[in-house]
């Protein structure tokens, strides 16, 4: 690792051009302050002698297919922390994206390891060229867009997937989401090959594809019995055949029969991703009340929790999952018996409820007022409906 210093000017002229700079600058990247740095939007730990991963190398060439969690798991155990190990490079033009080709250095700063852009790649390279008005969030983040070449937070496909064909829905999205009205020929239902009729795509062209989505059972809050949403089971294609309000579809493929009332939704889904992973600003305590159409969850599988903006939640939000430790009876309490088939049941002293259990990390990339979705990072344990979600 690399033991560098910059003059005090360099950190004024930063500060002067980006408040988020000054903050995160003035909370770690400059000094070795041990409190707490207050952004407008989170709060970063500064100072605490970041746990570096086992095997970090000094430094990492970006590839494609890279994801900004995956980068940071490379150098740090919590990957969440990447906001205070990023150092901004005043040679790079463009800091806050990263593109495949591009390396990253492992360097010292006043006693703290810090990252930064060493090299850029040819992608990174070209992207410099590229003017940008105003002042610029000198921080770590990506495009929304991943055909451009900026590495993403998490594994796009995946998200783009699941919004474009979504086994849970919030209320919002049953709310405004587009749907069909009628089947041509009045018919009741429609199947493959068949032309229906929609409103609220009448900015679709001619030619885009819809997923057609059913919405099925209410899903309810798991702590108070709100109305949260529904599950949606996912009907068929269609293809615009003629654009308006009503726009006229063709259905190119069904599994289920096809309804007036169900959802419509893009077959490319534009999802704003230009967030890095960090702690929530305030404590968190929810719970998984759906999975995306299976009783159990993995590794980059999407959950809802019961948690949105009106609990402080933003995409970009790490949790931690935990699995509700169980309640066993005691029966060694009176020291009698190490075998539970040899103490009399009369002899039992109570039950202990066992310690909660965490499970995995979540991440958050979709909020609304009262539940997220967010994506399982990494879990030990098979995910499910009831666990625990709180602050990592």
């Amino acid at each position: 690792m690399k033991t560098i210093s910059l003059p005090m000017q360099y950190w004024r002229g930063v500060c002067v051009s980006s408040t988020l700079a000054c903050a995160l600058l003035a909370g770690g990247l400059a000094l070795t302050a041990t409190s707490q740095a207050q952004t407008s939007d989170r709060t970063l730990a500064t100072g605490s002698h970041l746990a570096m991963a086992a095997n970090a190398p000094d430094s990492y060439t970006v590839k494609q297919g890279d994801t900004l969690w995956g980068i940071s798991q490379t150098f740090l155990t919590q990957p969440w922390y990447w906001p205070e190990l990023w150092y901004l490079n005043p040679q790079i033009k463009n800091p806050h994206l990263i593109y495949p080709g591009d390396v990253l250095t492992l360097v010292t700063i006043d006693g703290q390891p810090r990252l930064m852009v060493n090299q850029r790649g040819e992608a990174g390279a070209a992207a410099d060229q590229i003017t940008r008005g105003g002042g610029a969030r000198l921080s770590p983040q990506v495009r929304s867009e991943p055909l451009n070449g900026a590495i993403t937070t998490i594994p796009y496909n995946v998200v783009s997937a699941f919004m474009g064909r979504p086994s849970v829905l919030s209320k919002e999205e049953v709310k405004q989401a587009p749907y069909l009205i009628n089947v041509r020929g009045k018919h009741i239902v429609a199947s493959a090959g068949d032309e229906v009729y929609a409103r609220g795509i009448d900015s679709a062209g001619e030619g885009s594809r819809f997923n057609v989505v059913h919405v099925d059972e209410p899903l309810r809050d798991p702590d108070t019995g709100d109305l949260l949403g529904y599950s949606g089971v996912y009907a068929g294609t269609g293809t615009v055949a003629t654009a308006g309000n009503p726009a006229k579809l063709k259905l190119n493929e069904t599994v289920l029969e096809v309804l007036p009332g169900d959802k419509l939704f893009g077959e490319t889904y534009k999802l704003n991703m230009d967030f890095v992973p960090h702690a929530p600003s305030g404590e968190i305590n929810g719970r998984i009340f759906a999975v995306n159409g299976v009783f159990v969850a993995g590794r980059f599988q999407v959950v809802a929790i019961n948690r949105g903006t009106k609990a402080g939640l933003e995409p970009g939000n790490v949790l931690a999952i935990y699995q509700a430790g169980e309640t066993v009876k005691d029966v060694y309490s009176d020291g009698r018996s190490a075998n539970p088939m040899e103490t009399p049941s009369g002899l039992f002293k109570g039950k202990v409820k066992l310690p909660d259990e965490r499970a995995g990390t979540v991440l958050v990339f979709k909020t609304y007022e009262r539940m997220s979705y967010a994506l399982i990072m990494d879990a030990t344990h098979p995910i499910s409906i009831g666990d625990f979600v709180r602050n990592p």
